[in-house]
């Protein structure tokens, strides 16, 4: 590591890998794209695109990926063999910048999923990563589970995968095991102990099983790591991954103490933990760090005082600092296009021609229904994702029957494939009713998990916004909706979800099955 690059910690975004292992996290190719052009706009060093040997659609998404990017390096995952290698370097092959990451579980547990003893995996990690680094000049592996991988193992296969020709080694606490005083001496001493370790990067990844994966991840940075490996929002599978925009913005809050520098243009932060939250259909919580909706919120009587007085009291970083403007609720039904556009553009949505002119119907629509439309109501239409092209289910029309005396009964119409379809069913409350006329009209066998519903805003003419999370064959797939009518709200997210659900079973259904061990950290 020259002295020029002791300060500067690269940015290993894997929010379109890791990320989308979140049950239920599944992209569309096109999303996948779209995220993927933010990224890269926003300054990520490396853009981890998918696992090509996964699926079609996986190698697809990341081939299209590594040909559009400007930028950043593009780098695909494979596991520790030489189909997989070959598939990853046939997907970013024709990037600016490729990179493979290929990995292997060394710890005693994730040694005996292949049975393996440790001088047959030291074997396979020399012959894979050197398979590699005769592909491509720009290898990065990863000891899978390495914070509960045995120091000498550990140590051993780090520098078998040096002297194979990794640039770049990745210390995984893949189950969010370690502590940061753990994490940031594990990478101390892998550097101090192993020859040719100053001529690499060390890069870490952490889980959050245990809430300490940005903490974990700025330890190990202090410990020498160069390399941060994370996702917009935290997104990952269980607790999720560290999330860039901490790192991120704890890095440049907190310079003072921690002297490090990054690429990120944070004021695009607000606008793709936007994006990403939509897309995958998980919703930031309000007290999230950076980009929660109460983030920048003041409520307590003293603080909003202090505020008034002196922003810095209640605040160690602008709203601005991420891209987020202090708007209010001037839009309603008169409001034109330009307005919207302005508005929206304030609030971190930067639309094209096409996408306006879908949101500015939908704005519409809401305004005559609303006497206001407040921010927040302009946030839920830019998440709501049902009704776009390419559905293959519709909502036409919908009529429900509910109170204390009448039957529960609900009259739906559905567009299904080109075909209008209509049946009448009851069910216990209007909601109920309407997702069994739903599956009436739509068979299958998916069940649902989780319904919840959220007001946008205050009054009765609020928004609802509808989450509904569905499993089908261990598929997970969530769905959001919003609409100022709750039922209606509530049988588009379901719909929603139906459709994401049709999309993973054209996704496997390839030549190349999904697997299931395919995580890295």
């Amino acid at each position: 590591m020259t002295d020029q690059t002791k300060d500067r910690v690269l940015i290993f975004d894997t929010t379109l890998r890791d990320g989308e292992q979140s049950p239920g996290a599944t992209m569309s190719h096109a999303e996948k794209l779209e995220i993927a052009g933010m990224l890269d706009e926003m300054g990520v060093d490396i853009i981890e695109a998918g696992f090509p040997i996964a699926s079609i659609g996986d190698f697809e998404a990341v081939k299209a990926i590594a040909e559009q990017t400007e930028r950043a390096t593009i780098c695909g995952l494979a596991r520790a063999n030489t189909k997989d290698i070959d598939r990853c370097w046939e997907a970013v092959r024709h990037a600016k910048s490729p990179r493979i990451h290929t990995f292997i579980g060394t710890s005693p547990l994730h040694r005996a999923i292949p049975d393996l003893t440790q001088d047959q995996m030291a074997d396979r990690i020399h012959e894979t990563v050197t398979h590699a680094r005769n592909l491509c000049d720009n290898v990065q592996w990863s000891p899978m589970d390495a914070t509960r991988t045995e120091w000498d193992y550990l140590k051993r296969v780090v520098e078998i995968a040096i002297n194979a020709g990794a640039t770049t080694i990745n210390i995984p606490d893949t189950v969010g095991y370690t502590a940061p005083v753990e994490s940031a001496d594990l990478i101390r001493r892998l550097i101090a102990e192993i020859d040719g370790a100053e001529d690499i990067v060390f890069a870490t990844h952490c889980h959050n099983d245990l809430g300490m994966a940005t903490a974990n991840s700025l330890a190990a940075v202090e410990g020498g790591a160069r390399q941060i490996e994370c996702t917009i929002n935290g997104l990952g599978e269980r607790a999720g991954n560290t999330a860039l925009e901490e790192v991120v913005m704890a890095l440049r809050v907190r310079g003072d103490i921690m002297p490090y520098r990054t690429s990120i243009d944070t004021t695009k932060i607000i606008n793709i933990s936007r994006k990403v939250a939509t897309v995958s259909g998980f919703p930031v919580q309000y007290n999230k760090a950076i980009v929660g909706k109460n983030a920048f919120a003041h409520e307590s009587g003293i603080h909003q005082d202090g505020m008034l007085k002196n922003a810095e009291t209640f605040e160690i970083m602008r709203p601005e600092d991420i891209g987020l403007k202090e708007t209010n609720l001037v839009l309603g039904k008169h409001s034109g296009r330009a307005a919207l556009r302005a508005k929206l553009k304030d609030l971190g949505f930067d639309l094209a021609d096409n996408q306006l002119s879908d949101i500015f119907v939908r704005f519409k629509a809401l305004a005559d229904r609303k006497k206001e439309v407040y921010d927040d109501d302009l946030e839920a239409l830019m998440r709501d994702q049902s009704g776009s092209d390419g559905e293959r289910i519709k909502l036409k029309f919908l009529r429900v029957i509910c109170g204390t005396e009448a039957p529960q009964t609900a009259d739906l119409t559905l567009e299904v494939d080109g075909d209008d379809l209509q049946v009448t069913a009851h069910g216990d409350g209007p909601v109920d009713a309407a997702f069994n006329a739903v599956k009436e009209l739509f068979p299958h066998e998916a069940r649902l998990q989780l319904y919840q519903v959220h007001a946008v805003t205050e009054g009765t003419d609020a928004q609802a916004t509808v989450s509904v999370r569905m499993e089908e064959n261990g598929r997970l797939v969530t769905g959001q909706s919003a609409d100022t009518d709750t039922v209606v709200a509530s049988v588009k997210a379901y719909i929603h979800a139906l459709n994401r659900l049709l999309l993973r079973r054209e996704q496997s259904g390839g030549d190349v099955k999904q697997v299931s061990y395919k995580d890295v950290g």
